[in-house]
């Protein structure tokens, strides 16, 4: 299994997690919230495919649609929805930091094997780590969290940053990409628990 079919497989199911919970939050029925946690977990990988001009993996590809099914199933019998402010608990946040990067790192792989530029690798990486999240949240009529969030997309930029000094030194292998990943996920969490922003006018 390739680092972009891991970090893919890694994604989905946080994002997934993360697209039923607020969901349930906003007290969507079953089929809202089925709806939620596919674009939150498939929508970001659509555009990157779209922007890289290849057939959404989705359609090619069962194991997305098994895995996004699979985690609502999972959080469903966990009562998931049970859990009071959910985006404020450790687990929601560990899970959508995770996401994040793993999809961050997605789209910076399917960007450098298409040979896009320093700001094509940007975009994608941006993008696919934040479209899905983001066309749920105008869904539903919330502001997307990349819009109000601390220091959010900025991650996912970082992250494609750095796959792109990677590759340009030749070491885009397991080993980096895994250091990058758990690099990307810490900054996250960091972030989130310091409050790190960006300055605002």
């Amino acid at each position: 299994m390739t680092a972009l079919e891991i970090a893919d497989i890694i994604g989905i199911i946080c994002f997934a997690t993360s697209g039923f919970l607020i969901a349930v939050h906003y007290n969507l029925d079953i089929l809202g919230i089925v709806i939620s946690s596919f674009l939150t977990a498939l929508g970001g990988g659509m555009i990157r495919d779209v922007l890289a001009n290849k057939t959404p993996y989705i359609f090619t590809d069962t194991l997305p649609v098994i895995l996004v099914i699979a985690t609502v199933f999972i959080s469903l019998i966990f009562k998931l929805h049970k859990i009071p402010d959910f985006e404020g608990k450790t687990a929601f946040i560990i899970s959508d930091a995770i996401g994040l990067v793993s999809f961050a790192i997605t789209g910076s792989i399917i960007a450098l094997d298409n040979n896009f530029n320093f700001l094509g690798v940007l975009i994608l990486a941006f993008l696919t780590a934040v479209g899905g999240g983001t066309i749920r949240d105008i869904l539903i009529n919330r502001v997307p969290s990349i819009l109000v969030s601390e220091f959010y997309g900025t991650v996912a930029i970082i992250v494609g940053l750095f796959m792109y000094i990677l590759h340009l030194f030749h070491q885009t292998n397991i080993l980096t990409i895994t250091i990058l990943f758990a690099c990307g996920v810490l900054l996250r969490l960091v972030a989130y628990y310091k409050k790190w922003s960006l300055p605002r006018l």
